[in-house]
């Protein structure tokens, strides 16, 4: 996931990343366009404890070459590094499908980052 810590659906998204690190352990990493302290702090307050945090500062090199148009953006890779999904912004369909794969690829129950009823929306840009 790619995210911006002033970024209010990034501060909306961030713990249900944390439900997604918390399903399936070592799986997620969070990519911010930060500062280490910052992207610290973010975690403590937005709920993001225990997923690993990376720094992309400008010229945000990272960012770029997976060519991230809008943060929150979460891309699922396989195991060789391959992009095989992208959901951009909020998206709930879009983060369900992920995780859906997720739980798929590594034999885990299924978890649902979001549903109906939930007090979030279906989509919000980022």
């Amino acid at each position: 996931m790619f995210f911006k810590i002033n970024c209010p659906v990034c501060q909306m998204a961030a713990p249900k990343f944390e439900d997604l690190e918390a399903a399936y352990p070592g799986r997620v990493l969070a990519i911010g366009q930060d500062s280490d302290a910052d992207l610290a702090s973010f975690a403590d307050t937005f709920g993001m404890a225990s997923v690993p945090l990376q720094p992309d500062l400008p010229p945000y090199t990272l960012s770029d070459a997976y060519g991230v148009r809008v943060v929150p953006t979460m891309f699922l890779m396989d195991d060789s590094g391959a992009v095989v999904d992208v959901a951009e912004s909020w998206d709930r369909d879009g983060y369900n499908r992920i995780s859906r794969q997720l739980a798929e690829a590594t034999d885990a129950e299924f978890v649902p980052l979001s549903e109906e009823g939930d007090g979030l929306p279906a989509l919000r840009p980022g």
